[in-house]
């Protein structure tokens, strides 16, 4: 790959909360953006996207300035950039096909020509023979498939993903991200994908940028990354164990500890809100029946 497909040097102030990062991914790069809650992730994306504007900075589109603090500001609907959040957001009164073939349309493409290629999405996406059901008739993977096509019908110059597959079940989660994967792939998509979950990163992206309190801590290969954590932050999504309840790791093993502040549990396991040492709030996973309760420490380490 070479050139500069995205080159986002963002800046936002506000009363109480600094965004100071710069983003760069090559054409067809895929780049996971993660952080604590609160980092500035969904910041970042509003701002390259058009939605938040500038304190200071530019947002650079293959070599054309989109936004800058000087008044250059493209709308978001010109920009050939397109953002998809954790909820699908069709029309609910279009059908599937319908919902892919708006994004055409708006482009221009002939209204048969916006159906045919969206009933080629709809089969691409596994959602062959759906394409006359509306979004109230599908179910939320159904959703966020048709939601991806309709994206990725109009071939955007970035896609930005905003932890896509945070409402989802487990293995709806794992279908989005396999489908993800290789449609990306296939098109050469140039993306960005904002993320909680270390499995997102590791099985999606090329590269892997940590923000932490609006600035920019670590970036590399994701594999890297969380196998040498340079922060309690990327050890904690790196991979963590229970040091309570008779739960501990081999003296010396444990880089990190840190306080659960919640716990809840439901059918995939059980999710713990842990503060690392620096102050960040990080939400991890662990299996059903882990003795886990509020109070616990934590110790974390990357895994071995």
């Amino acid at each position: 790959m070479t050139g500069i497909a995205l080159d986002a040097a963002v800046q936002v102030r506000r009363a109480r909360f600094a965004l100071d990062a710069r983003l760069r991914a090559a054409p067809g790069e895929i780049v996971a953006v993660m952080g604590p809650s609160g980092a500035g992730k969904s910041t970042l994306l509003g701002a390259v996207a058009g939605f938040v504007p500038l304190t200071a900075g530019s947002v650079v589109l293959d070599g054309r300035t989109v936004q800058d603090a000087g008044g250059v500001d493209v709308p978001p609907r010109d920009r050939g950039v397109i953002l998809l959040g954790q909820q699908a957001r069709l029309f609910p009164h279009l059908s599937a096909r319908e919902n892919i073939a708006f994004g055409l349309r708006a482009r221009r493409t002939p209204r048969h020509a916006a159906r045919t290629r969206a009933d080629d999405w709809l089969e691409r996406v596994g959602l062959s023979g759906l394409g006359d059901r509306r979004p109230a008739r599908l179910s939320g993977g159904q959703q966020q498939r048709v939601a991806l096509a309709r994206a990725l019908a109009t071939s955007p110059r970035v896609l930005l993903l905003d932890e896509p597959l945070t409402s989802l079940d487990p293995a709806t989660a794992d279908g989005i991200r396999s489908l993800l994967r290789e449609e990306l792939a296939e098109t050469g998509t140039t993306a960005v994908l904002a993320t909680h979950d270390a499995t997102d990163a590791v099985a999606l992206a090329d590269r892997l940028v940590v923000l932490e309190a609006g600035r920019l801590t670590a970036d590399g290969a994701p594999a890297d990354l969380l196998a040498q954590p340079a922060t309690p932050f990327i050890a904690a999504v790196a991979g963590a164990g229970v040091a309570s309840a008779g739960v501990a790791g081999p003296a010396g093993a444990w880089a990190w500890q840190a306080l659960v502040e919640s716990v809840e549990s439901d059918a995939s396991g059980i999710r713990a809100c842990i503060r690392t040492p620096d102050g960040s709030a990080v939400e991890l996973p662990f299996p059903a029946g882990t003795p886990l309760v509020e109070g616990a420490i934590v110790s974390i380490r990357p895994p071995s």
